[in-house]
This record gives structure tokens, sequence and C-alpha cells, in this order.
């Protein structure tokens, strides 16, 4: 009654029959420590012929990111030692991701099988649903398709059994509305690979603030085992997809992939010779504009906003005798993860030689100001600034979205052509390298309103 009164903890002795009934239940569970066991077969890994074609020049053909990625998915689904082991996952945007060529490929799944005859009957890609379907359909659900998706990455350790699992998405409706379900997967040690389409804040034209991302990178950067790369070409995308499954099927790393896709069309050049490395670590020089100019600046760019800086670096040589190097930045959160990773390694060996980050490695010896500019909000290109010597300068999307054109847009949000050479004008001239005039009259020349409110 006294400890009832205190309300005491109560604990049976050990040789109670709760005690003894507990110990032998855990025992049988396989002991007091937790473990992760693993005993799957790893899949082995395509033939590189699989992503060799879009290694190529696309030549005058113009394609997206999107179709580029859906043309790999398909050659995977000819190799037969990966194409069992494929999850699609999409809530209901086949189409509009060039995807409906799975329905009478690989089917959709359906526990019971077709049970209607679908409206796009007569079509040759129409709907086809099958007890052995492969490609998961879910419907205008979200945390179905995510829940899916970690069920799929983590069979490997739960099922003993490898999966591919590669949910597609609007990138507004990833990150955005199930960042709770990608932690838990995270925490789970899921492997796969998250694709956010339709992405970038000026890219996806039309459709207003609900639709246009601007800010799923930053979201995937706070997830530790999360890599993720916004490309721009189709060598890239082919690069980071191939070396994804090698990490998670071949190394066994614990860790899942987030890539970004557009859904415009442009031309692909073909791969620069031993850029590999820097597509992977997060950024390389894409070219260099010569024009035995006195002035030189370096252009970093990602997603859809790479090609208006090589636009930009263009107009800077033919315009303004203006050299520049163009980096393709395919992932400001990888590099920010080296910057860190250095930092630390070199605050903790105050006695040593410093290292260097990659990207300071990249621009250390370069000259010129550092002016980037992404499809997102200026925090994700800034992730690099504490890494970079050099005056730097960062411009995005930063505010709500707007339903209007891409060129209106990225005007709007000055990520242009021509807001990229103003900028990169005005700030040399703060740097004391030109006159202030030269950016003065840029501005009267493409219009730009300087009193106009700051984009929101």
């Amino acid at each position: 009654d006294k400890q009832v009164k205190n309300i005491e903890f109560y604990k049976p002795s050990e040789k109670s029959q709760e005690i003894k009934y507990i110990k032998e239940r855990r025992m049988k569970l396989g002991g007091n420590l937790p473990e992760r066991t693993s005993y799957a077969k790893a899949i082995k890994q395509p033939s590189r012929d699989i992503f060799e074609n879009m290694l190529k020049s696309s030549g005058n053909r113009e394609m997206s990111t999107t179709m580029a990625l859906v043309r790999m998915l398909t050659n995977l689904l000819r190799d037969k030692n990966i194409a069992p082991r494929l999850v699609p996952i999409i809530p209901d945007e086949a189409r509009t991701f060039g995807m409906e060529g799975f329905f009478q490929k690989i089917g959709i799944y359906a526990h019971e099988g077709q049970k209607y005859e679908p409206e796009d009957s007569e079509q040759l890609s129409s709907y086809k649903e099958d007890k052995k379907g492969q490609v998961l359909e879910e419907g205008i659900t979200e945390a179905g398709s995510m829940s899916s998706w970690i069920a799929a990455g983590t069979s490997y350790t739960n099922h003993d059994l490898e999966m591919i699992p590669i949910y597609l998405f609007y990138s507004m409706f990833g990150f955005q509305r199930i960042m709770d379900f990608i932690w838990a997967a995270g925490d789970a040690q899921t492997r796969g690979f998250l694709i956010g389409a339709t992405s970038g804040r000026t890219t996806l034209a039309g459709e207003g603030l609900q639709h246009q991302d601007g800010h799923s990178h930053l979201l995937a950067s706070t997830i530790p085992n999360c890599v993720s790369y916004d490309p721009t070409f189709s060598y890239e995308l082919a690069i980071i997809l191939r070396e994804g499954l090698k990490r998670m099927h071949d190394d066994q790393e614990s860790i899942f992939y987030y890539i970004t896709v557009m859904n415009e069309n442009y031309k692909h050049p073909k791969m620069p010779y031993e850029c590999q490395k820097g597509i992977l670590k997060g950024m390389y020089l894409f070219k260099e504009f010569k024009n035995k100019g006195k002035i030189r600046i370096q252009l970093l760019g990602c997603g859809t906003i790479l090609r208006e800086m090589i636009a930009a670096a263009e107009i800077l040589s033919k315009d303004y005798n203006i050299d520049s190097d163009v980096w393709s930045v395919t992932s400001f959160n990888e590099l920010r993860k080296d910057g860190m990773e250095v930092e630390r390694k070199n605050l903790l060996n105050p006695t040593e030689k410093p290292e260097k980050s990659y990207v300071e490695k990249c621009l250390g010896k370069r000259e010129g100001i550092i002016i980037a500019a992404s499809d997102y909000i200026r925090s994700y290109s800034d992730q690099v600034r504490p890494y970079i010597s050099k005056p730097f300068y960062s411009f995005g999307t930063d505010g709500y979205g707007r339903s209007d054109s891409r060129k209106k847009l990225r005007e709007f949000f000055e990520v242009d052509k021509e807001h990229i050479v103003t900028y990169a004008l005005s700030a040399l001239a703060k740097e004391q390298l030109i006159a202030s005039k030269d950016a003065v009259r840029a501005m009267k020349k493409y219009k730009i309103n300087k009193n106009k409110p700051i984009p929101t």
C-alpha cells in the first residue's frame, strides 16, 4: 500500500515468471542488442552500353532530361538482371512524364487484374492492369506512393531481396508534401531513387505557385543519407544514375538518391573529356570562353539555368570582351558536404597543412569573381559561399511561383541571360575592374528596371 501511495516503480524479481518469460521471448527474437542483417544477393550491375547512348550528343534532336531518364529506364528493362527488380512508382503523372510505354511493356500492378475497359483502349499505349504488373500507379496519393517506395527500398534487409524502386513525382509534391515520410525513409536506410520531375521554379511554365518548385534541394540537404543532383544534360544524368546503382547495390551503401529532371526540350552535347569525377563530386568545367580579354569571370550554373549561363558567357565574350569559365554544378548539396568535411578536418588538425575543399580546388586558381545562379532559391547556391575565397554573387528564384512563359518567369526572377550579364558587369564595376557606366548601359540595353520590387 505504501508503494502504491508513493507511485513507486514496480519490478518483479529476476526469478519471477514474468521476467523469465520476457527474457525467453527476447532470446528467441535474437537477443538484447538490435541488429540489422541482410543476406540479399547483390544485383549484378547493368552493362555500360545501357548508358552509352546518353553520353553522346543528341545532334539536332531536342529532348528534356525527363525524356532522357525514361529512355534509360527503358534500356534497364531490357537487362534481364535489372528488369525484375525495377519498381517504377508514379502517383498519376505517367503520361506527363512520357512513361505510357511502360503500360504495355510491363503492365500496371493490380492484384485482381484488369476489371474494366480503359478509355484509351484504342491507343497503342493504353492502360494495362495485370496481376503481374510492375508499375505501381497509385493515383493521387503521394503518401501511399512513398510508402510503397520505402517498402521496396528496405526489401534488401526485410526480405533479403534487393529491389530498385524509382519514384517519379512533380518535384513540388515530393519533399514539400511528404517530408516526414522521406525523413523516415532515410532513418530506415531505404535504398532507391526519388525523381523530382518537372522541376525548377521557372522551368515548369504556367502552373503558378502550387507546382513550381524552387527549394526541394534545400529540403533534401537536411537528410544525411540523401545524395541529390540537379543535372542539365543527359550524360550527367547517365553518370549519376549508373553511380547510384553501383553505390547502393555493388557497394551496399545505405543511401538514396534525389535527382531533379526537367520538362524543357533542348539539345544535349556529348560528354566533355574527363568530367565524370566532377559530375559526381558536384561541379566540373563545362567550357572556357576565350576571346583574349583582359578580364575573366567564373560562371556557375545548374539545371536549365546553366544554359542561361552559357548564353550569358557568349554575350560577355562577344559584346564586352570579357572571358569566362562556365561550370556545370550538378550538386551544390554535395559541394557543401565536402566543404563541411574538409573544414572540420582542418579545425581538428591545426598543426597540419590545411586541405582544400573540392570547390576551392576548382575555383581557387581561376581568375575572377564568381557568379552563381540556379532555378532554386539563392540559399541553394549560397551553401558553398563559406568555402570560396573570391567575391561571390548568387542569384535564384526566391519567392512564389508565377503563371507565365519560361522567358517571362526567368526575366521576373532575374535568372535569364540578360540579368546575368548585367549583374556580372555590375559586380565587376563594384570590384573596380570595369567602369560602372558599362553596367548602366547594359541595364538600358536590356530594359532592366532598377526600381522594380525584389521578386517574391
